[in-house]
């Protein structure tokens, strides 16, 4: 990709599990119109796409990644028990992350990249912007009871989400002129058709609501706000995510136009 001169674009990439693939299908639309990306700040999956993307700049290379077509190797990830704060470990998701980019420092991507944590003794956001690339990543995407949280600098990290679902201040702070924010969680309500709530419909509902308010909070102050139309999508779609990312990539054209300009 020939970068331009112009203003620098920083996107912010949101929180929320499978839903992240559409930031795959996000990025896609930018690299064909030979837009450079110069600042990325991400959380939860957000962090793992963004990641993967500032070691490679191949949108092509994130989704092969991304996509496994073999079940076993993603199930395997989570076969890593662990006794103490999480029911996994985490020792495989480092592995499997570092067979992708490598044991890579911040300091080396070909994009900066600040990875967004949460420490859980203090309910602080976290930013990462030094060290090894996949244990930042690691810790970011540590989702509460699951993973367990990862120890740094006297911090407990946990899920990004869980304070800054989308890190757009932050990819403000880097440098971006323009940011494009990428909100995972802004089609909660308009794909909402329970018409009545167990115990466990009640709590899973209340979490959606926070975190639908934290993160249209989060993502207000963004020049493009991208809203991909992707309503309930379970953890099966990091296998077969073909129409997670296609929602990316349509969310991500309607706002070209806007986008442009901006940039002009």
């Amino acid at each position: 990709m020939t970068k331009q001169m112009g203003p620098k674009i920083g996107l912010a990439l949101g929180s929320g599990g499978a839903k992240g693939l559409s930031h795959i299908g996000v990025i896609r639309v930018l690299e064909d119109s030979s837009i450079p990306i110069d600042f990325i700040a991400g959380s939860s999956i957000g962090a793992c796409i963004g990641g993967f993307y500032a070691v490679t700049r191949s949108v092509k290379n994130i989704e092969e990644v991304a996509l496994p077509r073999n079940w076993r190797q993603m199930l395997s990830l989570f076969l890593d028990p662990s006794l103490h704060q999480g029911l996994v470990s985490g020792k495989k998701i480092i592995n499997f992350i570092e067979s992708i980019i490598g044991r890579i420092y911040f300091k080396d991507l070909k994009i900066p990249l600040s990875v967004v944590a949460t420490d859980i003794k203090t309910g602080e956001a976290v930013v990462i912007n030094e060290g090894e690339v996949a244990l930042a990543i690691r810790a970011s995407a540590s989702i509460p009871l699951v993973f367990k949280p990862v120890k740094r600098n006297n911090k407990l990290l946990a899920d990004g989400g869980l304070s800054l679902p989308v890190p757009v201040k932050i990819v403000k702070k880097m440098g971006a002129d323009i940011v494009i924010a990428v909100n995972l969680d802004s089609d909660y309500f308009s794909n909402n058709n329970i018409n009545s709530y167990g115990f466990y419909g009640v709590v899973n509902t209340s979490i959606k609501i926070l975190r639908y308010h934290l993160s249209s909070l989060n993502a207000e102050e963004a020049d493009i706000i991208v809203n991909p139309k992707i309503g309930e999508v379970g953890w099966n779609k990091f296998i077969d995510g073909e129409n997670v990312i296609l929602a990316g990539e349509e969310a991500m054209q309607q706002s070209m136009s806007q986008l442009k300009e901006l940039i002009h």
